[in-house]
């Protein structure tokens, strides 16, 4: 197996098993052609995960590790300690463009991008969490790199991915449930803060974070405890709220299974945010906390 072709084969194999990996035979040694050198962005919470189920193909191996957060990261630094370890993602471009094949990039939403599409122009294969963007300009412009650059790539959607999407599949051509006039998506997110108000207090920034190089594109403001860990979905300077967090995994599998292709027009609507009995507060910046499309 070539190792540009590994993460096109890795799906494959894993459910049909038509190539059995050597490390199964009991040989533990896997040549330089077969081997899949990585950097990884994003390398704590849901990044290790990722990184956790590449380590399992016994095919990659990680040139370099980088998070902007050493307290999320720091796990997966003390697991993987001979890769470089990096806080800039730019490093790892200056640095170790040559040596990797591909990146995984699990950063929050709206630095999918900023970090992907430098690596994905110089034809390294990407595989980006999802929702794979911040904006549909983003994902357009991350589609036609692609395309140009002729290389792997796939977005994380575990939806997608699991059996159910395939088992509604076989229930729709079968004809098991007749045909399908409606379909209702919800889904019990936010299960973070929505609907707050924009935070004015100034909290300590922790020395493990690099405050400036999280923000990346998004524009400066100090730091508050309202941002993070995870509570930065809610906001939609860095976040997409709960339709970019579960839309993909959740509305994929009507899209997909009934070839709906894309929509014609949408409409929503949103709960009122108070912060007490009619109290004036900029909510602008703040996800609502409930939503009908």
């Amino acid at each position: 197996m070539k190792r540009r072709k590994f993460i096109r084969n890795m799906a494959t194999a894993s459910t049909v098993f038509s190539i059995v990996p050597s490390y199964v035979l009991g040989k533990n040694h896997i040549p330089p052609s077969d081997t899949l050198y990585l950097g990884a962005f994003g390398v704590g919470g849901r990044g290790s995960g990722v990184i956790e189920g590449l380590d399992q193909t016994k095919k990659v191996k990680f040139v370099a590790l980088c998070d902007v957060d050493e307290r999320r990261a720091a796990k997966t630094f003390k697991k993987y300690s001979k890769a470089k370890h990096y806080k800039d993602y730019r490093k790892v471009y200056d640095l170790h463009l040559k040596e990797i094949d591909a990146i995984m990039v699990a950063t929050p939403d709206h630095t999918h991008a900023t970090i992907a599409l430098p690596f994905m122009r110089e034809k390294k294969h990407a595989y980006v969490e999802k929702p794979l963007t911040h904006n549909i300009s983003e994902a357009r412009l991350m589609t036609e790199v692609a395309k140009n650059s002729g290389i792997v790539t796939q977005m994380g959607n575990q939806g997608a991915s699991s059996d159910g999407s395939r088992q509604a599949k076989e229930w729709i051509e079968s004809g098991v449930i007749g045909k399908v006039k409606r379909v209702d998506c919800w889904t019990n997110r936010p299960v973070w803060p929505q609907g707050i108000p924009i935070p004015t207090q100034v909290d300590p920034i922790p020395k493990e974070l690099d405050w400036d190089l999280w923000l990346g594109p998004a524009a400066m403001r100090d730091y508050n405890n309202s941002y993070l860990p995870f509570k930065w979905r809610g906001w939609w300077d860095f976040g997409t709220g709960a339709l970019g967090d579960m839309g993909c995994h959740i509305m994929e599998t009507p899209f997909g299974v009934l070839n709906l292709g894309y929509p014609t027009e949408a409409e929503a609507s949103c709960t009122t945010n108070w912060v007490g009995d009619f109290v004036e507060a900029d909510y602008s910046a703040s996800c609502p906390s409930s939503s009908l499309v």
